[in-house]
């Protein structure tokens, strides 16, 4: 598998060179982590503004209570009341993946399909792993590793690795046919996009164990500056 990627030299001093135009709303422990680590690839500057989910908060209405998906202020920018949401230019924008299509449109370069074919693909295998695999790895992730023992559900996990053999040997044949990226023969945005759901199904070990190509794919996605610098400051915000 190649491992050859795109590494800038510092990720903040490459921000530095065009004014931000762009706001990115959310916290790091939702969907914005996609679009972060996308805009970390593209070397953008933006604003970060950190929104919380409203179902994390004792009160939402307190005086002291953060900026979350129900503020009147945030309700302007995204109205759905749902991180992510971006501001570029005035232009408000939500839905994770259509941002990132966005984006990638709009200062992706290699990042960025190539063509309508390639476009076709990226959208496909996006909406694949939105729609195929998600649901399935959240469960794995929750019942496996963040809800406390008393709170998890061992037939949600035997369910969701059932359910995600097959969708992982797809994947894994994609892989292995297509030099070790989702399509493109690059690593694009449909990388981030899948990698970012699959990411989700970790605990499910066996399934990367079956699925030997998807294990060195996601693992090289993970090794990438951009996605380092996007997870530390993750493992810097408050659970």
């Amino acid at each position: 598998m190649s491992r050859r990627r795109s590494q800038p030299k510092d990720l903040a001093q490459s921000r530095k060179t065009c004014p931000v135009s762009l706001t990115i709303y959310g916290c790091y422990r939702s969907r914005a982590t996609r679009t972060i680590w996308l805009a970390n690839e593209l070397g953008l500057p933006f604003k970060h503004v950190p929104v919380v989910q409203i179902y994390r908060l004792p009160d939402p209405n307190a005086p002291d209570a953060p900026l979350h998906t129900g503020s009147p202020d945030f309700l302007e920018v995204n109205p759905n009341g749902r991180i992510p949401a971006i501001s570029d230019d005035g232009f408000h924008l939500h839905e994770s993946l259509a941002i990132n299509f966005y984006l990638a449109r709009k200062h992706g370069g290699p990042l960025a399909p190539a063509n309508a074919q390639e476009e076709g693909l990226a959208v496909m295998w996006s909406l694949w792993a939105a729609t195929e695999c998600e649901t399935h790895a959240l469960n794995l992730q929750y019942h496996l590793a963040a809800y406390p023992p008393e709170k998890r559900k061992p037939e949600l996990v035997t369910a969701a690795l059932a359910a995600l053999a097959a969708p992982f040997a797809v994947l894994d044949k994609t892989l292995a046919q297509g030099g070790g990226f989702v399509m493109g023969g690059r690593f694009t945005v449909a990388d981030i996009n899948v990698a970012e759901v699959i990411r989700y199904a970790k605990p499910g070990t066996q399934l990367f164990e079956a699925a030997p190509h998807v294990k060195a794919w996601l693992a090289a996605c993970h090794e990438r500056p951009a996605f380092q610098a996007m997870w530390q400051a993750r493992e810097a915000e408050p659970a």
